[in-house]
This record gives C-alpha cells, structure tokens and sequence, in this order.
C-alpha cells in the first residue's frame, strides 16, 4: 500500500511540455504580423492625426494581453475546464444577445457586432467561437457513441449553432455564422459522425444559408462584384480591384517592405482586412508562400497534438485541438482568399497577423488552450513511460494514465472506433 502511495506520488510530480514546435510556429507568424502591421498602418494613422505608431502600439499591447490570457489557459488544467464547459454555451448566447443591450452594444459601418468596454470595443463573436468550440468538445465527449450511430445526437448541435447563427444574423454577421457552422461540421466528422448522416443537415443547411445570402441586396452585390471586380472598379469592386492591383505589383519578391503604394488610402482597411494584399505587394510571391506556409504548418501541429490526445483516450482535449485547428485554418483560408480574389469578399481578420483588439486576444487565448492540450498529452505519456519503466515493461502504451469516467455506449451501439491517420472512424 505504502509503495503503491509512493509511486502515485511520484506519477504526480511528473510536469509535461508545451509543444515547442507550435510554439515557434505561433511566434513567427506573430512577429510577421507585428512587422507588417508597423508597415501597412503608418500612412492610416498619420491621416487620422493619431500618430504613426498608434496601430501598431495598440497592436502591441493586445499582444501583450493576448499573452496572458494565453498563460492563463496554459495553466489550467482540462479537467476544469470540461467540468465547467456546461456553462460556456450559455456564455456564448450572453454575449452575442450582449451586443442588442442599449448603450452596451456598439454599431460600426452599419453592424452591431461591437460592445463597449470604455478603453476600446470588443467583438463578442470571437468570444463565442472558443466558448462554443469548449461546449462542443465536452458534448462530443458526452454522447461520443451516439454521435455514431444516432441522427438525434447530431441535430442537437446542429440545432444549438442553428440559434446562434441566428443571432450573428441578426448582427449582421454572415461570415461568423457560416465559419461556426463549418467547424460544428468538421467536429462532428472528426468525432465520429459518419458523412453519410452529415448529409441530412448539410442539405438543410445549404440552402438556408443561400437564401439568406442573397435576400440581402449587399450580399448579392458581394457575390457579383467578385465574379468580376472590374466591371465596377470604383463601387462594389473597389476593395477587390485594389487589392488585386496590390497583388499584382508583388511580382515574384515584392517592392520592398514598406514600399507598398496600395495601402496609402487606396487599399481600404490595410492593416486589418487586406493585410494580406499589403504583404504579397512588399514581400512578393514569396512573401505569400511564407505565410501560407506557416499556417499550413500551425493546422498541421495542431492537427497532430489532437490526434495524439484522442490516441490516448483524452478526448475532450482532442476534441478541443480539433476544433482550434478547424478555427484558425478555415479562418486564414477565406481571409487569404479573399486578399487573393479567391472568394467574395468578407471582413474576416489573418489571425495573429491582422490589426485588431477582440480577434488577437481570442486567437492567444485559443492557442493558449491548444498549448495546454499538448502539455497534458506529453505529461500522461511521461506517467505512462514512468509507470511501465518501474513495472519493467518497457514499451509505451497509448493509454491514459488517469482514465476519466466515460459515458457506456447506448444500448445495442458497438464500441466505437477512435479517429486515426488511416481514416475516421
């Protein structure tokens, strides 16, 4: 009993390891976007009378919070965090029902997607992303078997991001309400649900999400206006047109870093919407590859951190990895494609790149989560190696060395298979 005490003990005093890839992934992409934050938004700054640093030090400093909300995730345990994620959903319709409140909420260029905090405004969407990506991960943990094998498990999450569209909707927020209901989709994949039953939603969905696109006179002008900018340069394609001009004067290695002509009051929201067409005009082709490399390289160490998690039979951290890697790749996929004229165009920010206050914080926040998901999974693997090295078997497992209860299959379900490289179960 005692030895058995002792190594329990020993287990404890084991620490894990922030995954030091994603770390350096993470810190490249935000030093890129802090220098080009500094090199697109000077010429903004000074034409508002701010000051030329003003964006980039606003920048700074949300970084700079950003970083210990990052520190404050990294250092809670996941365990509390899924005990407590019941409440997340309910946070999630507080703060999008936040922005309706009369002097609370806050209308720009004709959205109410803003609330006041009294030093700057906060975009409650980007809070709602994470909260809702917690609330999703423990109820795939919950109902992980009938995910499977059961159409009602699938319509409840497709019901719950059903209510919250319809509050971005409201905002208006179009682009939040599609990206969210494209990471309950790949969740719900990822977590066992076969493509076959994700059809059903799916062909409900759609067509909702078209004939709300188009009941919207400017939806249907953003729609058409990218099918051919040039028709209309100086009206609905204004933005497009110039930030494919941006684009086009990059060539292969760009005019040179701060050298951009576009983002002097021709290329509206530079340092923010169209960051990306500032780099591809001052670091060129180049410049493009880097960044859709380092992106490419975050979904992929993200990806793997979460299928070494639900390999351990960790899933609520697995699920947690999966969703952060389908945020920020899907949201840097349209945010490029849109500064590339690859899609319409949508006000959605590069992550960690872009100027912004709501969004960087959010984004620390979720890598934050990420980051500890990977200290846990190295952790458990360092308990699991101490336990069997002093065991004497010294091959590694993939178990968990503190199973948590998990929820007995349904009545007449089979076991279920978990996700591997091969396929999804």
């Amino acid at each position: 009993m005692h030895d058995a005490a002792s190594q329990a003990l020993r287990l404890d005093a084991i620490q894990g390891r922030y995954d030091p890839g994603l770390i350096a992934i993470v810190l490249a992409i935000a030093s890129l976007g802090v220098v080009m934050v500094a090199s697109s938004s000077i010429a903004i700054a000074e034409g508002l009378s701010v000051g030329p640093f003003y964006f980039l030090t606003r920048h700074l400093m949300f970084l700079c919070g950003g970083l210990a909300l990052a520190i404050c995730f990294m250092r809670t345990e996941l365990k509390f965090v899924e005990k407590h994620a019941h409440l997340a959903l309910l946070l999630c319709f507080v703060a999008l029902l936040l922005v309706f409140l009369p002097g609370l909420g806050k209308t720009v260029n004709g959205a109410r997607r803003w609330i006041t905090l009294g030093v700057s405004n906060f975009q409650v969407v980007e809070a709602a992303k994470l909260l809702f990506i917690v609330w999703l991960a423990s109820y795939l943990v919950r109902y992980r078997d009938q995910v499977q094998y059961q159409w009602r498990a699938i319509f409840k999450p497709v019901l719950v991001v059903g209510a919250l569209a319809v509050l971005l909707l409201l905002q208006p927020d179009f682009g939040s309400a599609v990206l969210m209901i494209a990471v309950v989709g790949s969740m719900l994949m990822l977590g066992g649900a076969s493509i076959p039953r994700l059809m059903a939603p799916v062909a409900i969905v759609i067509p909702v999400m078209a004939a709300v696109a188009w009941a919207e006179p400017y939806r249907v002008r953003r729609l058409t206006s990218f099918l051919n900018p040039w028709e209309d340069p100086f009206r609905d394609g204004f933005q497009l047109t110039q930030a494919l001009i941006a684009v086009g004067r990059g060539e292969w290695f760009g005019v040179g870093l701060g050298a951009s002509v576009q983002k002097l009051f021709y290329l509206p929201e530079a340092h923010t919407d169209f960051i990306m067409a500032v780099i591809a005009e001052e670091l060129g082709f180049v410049g493009v590859l880097l960044v859709v490399a380092l992106f490419a390289l975050f979904t992929w160490r993200a990806f793997a951190i979460g299928l070494r998690a639900i390999e351990m039979r960790r899933w609520f951290a697995g699920y947690c990895a999966f969703g952060v890697a389908m945020w920020m790749s899907l949201q840097s996929f349209v945010s490029m494609g849109v500064n590339l004229g690859l899609l319409p165009t949508k006000g959605f920010t590069l992550p960690l790149i872009s100027s912004g206050g709501s969004s960087v914080l959010m984004t620390c926040a979720a890598i934050g989560l990420l980051l500890r998901v990977s200290y846990e999974v190295e952790r458990a693997a360092r308990q699991v190696a101490r336990a069997r090295g002093e065991e004497g078997e010294p091959e590694l497992p993939a178990a968990d060395p503190e199973p948590t209860a998990a929820p007995a299959p349904a009545r007449g379900l089979r076991e279920r298979v978990p996700p591997t490289l091969g396929g999804l179960a």
